[in-house]
């Protein structure tokens, strides 16, 4: 499996284990989007650590994931971007621009937290 997601709590947290194509990534999409929906969750936490190249192709598919779980009313970061991965990014000019990024799986749950009690005043 190239993607897993699982709940944790109000969130869903999606692994990325391998480099996707395009059919991988629309059922991704489409099957986070689906389970924002069933599960209720409150936000979502796309994590990239396995992966060793983002591109543009890949900058621009988690924006537009990022884009679909707002709409869905939950809220995304994107975590575990590695120093290489990171460096490359800026280099190309490349970069999830407006969605959250955190280092880690527990900074991104730090994130959500905030964020979420913050939304709910």
């Amino acid at each position: 499996m190239s993607v897993s997601i699982l709940r944790e709590g109000p969130y869903l947290i999606a692994s990325v284990h391998t480099a996707l194509d395009d059919s991988q990534v629309r059922r991704f999409q489409d099957d986070l989007v689906r389970r924002i929906g069933t599960e209720r969750a409150r936000g979502v936490i796309i994590d990239v650590a396995a992966l060793d190249v983002v591109d543009s192709f890949v900058t621009r598919t988690l924006r537009g994931i990022a884009h679909m779980v707002r709409l869905r009313g939950a809220l995304t970061v994107i975590v575990g971007f590695g120093p290489d991965v990171a460096l490359a990014m800026v280099e190309l000019g490349l970069g999830p621009v407006d969605v959250p990024t955190a280092r880690d799986l527990e900074d991104g749950i730090a994130y959500l937290n905030d964020h979420l009690q913050l939304r709910a005043r």
